[in-house]
């Protein structure tokens, strides 16, 4: 996994607003993240909690203000390998029979040279896949249709295609949405173990009470701005 120079945020938003076309939804967002931060985002439906990670990513309109992404401005960022995005209720099943392994492989894309797109993959490209299916605790199950798989596992498994391309930033959007209690806490015991392997999360979600272990820090959103930014505990 790639490493922000030590002391460089790995984000930063000065003024930032966001929104869509003519529209904006979130406005003036000062927010530096450091390295290593959990960083919970919430605040009720429509309040321009996904609008921030999807302005971060691009998929979003940036209608002022700065927004970096480990060090680049994010109109010039092309280093997308190093931000892993798990979308919000995104299913893996698909018309297509395909496996977790499968599934998973997809997320070196972003690291597969454009000269090269159908090049097979590296033996340490294998690894990084199987390494990303046995973090999320689904080793047994690499081969198995994702289809196949309960909700909980399905969201495991686009933590591990967003895991594979070996990213230092990760921006999850509700991945607890629609899981059960039981497999929200292994969905939290995974993203525990990417922080110990060097990662920083910013989720957005509802549930924040699954993250409380968690998280360093949460940030509340409502009317399309941030109207709190608490601290509960020093990034380790």
């Amino acid at each position: 996994m790639t490493a922000a120079p030590a002391g460089e945020p790995v984000l930063v938003l000065r003024e930032a607003s966001f929104g869509y076309r003519d529209r904006t939804t979130l406005r003036d967002v000062d927010l530096a993240v450091p390295r290593g931060e959990v960083l919970v985002v919430t605040g009720p439906n429509g309040s321009g909690k996904s609008t921030l990670v999807k302005g971060i990513l691009g998929l979003a309109d940036q209608t002022g203000g700065v927004c970096e992404i480990l060090g680049a401005p994010r109109r010039s960022f092309t280093e997308h390998h190093r931000v892993g995005y798990v979308p919000q209720r995104q299913s893996v099943a698909t018309a297509i029979p395909s496996t977790v392994r499968e599934v998973v492989a997809t997320g070196r894309l972003a690291r597969t040279p454009w000269w090269a797109p159908w090049r097979p993959f590296t033996a340490g490209e294998r690894t990084a896949v199987t390494e990303a299916i046995r973090v999320v605790g689904l080793g047994d199950r690499a081969d198995a249709q994702v289809g196949q798989l309960s909700g909980g596992q399905q969201r495991r498994v686009l933590i591990a295609r967003a895991l594979a391309c070996e990213p230092e930033l990760f921006l999850l959007d509700e991945p607890t949405a629609g899981v059960d209690t039981a497999n929200q806490a292994v969905l939290v015991a995974v993203l525990a173990r990417l922080v110990e392997r060097g990662a920083t999360l910013v989720v957005v979600t509802h549930e924040l009470a699954a993250f409380t272990d968690l998280t360093t820090r949460v940030v509340e959103v409502e009317a399309g701005r941030i109207v709190g930014d608490h601290r509960l505990r020093e990034v380790r």
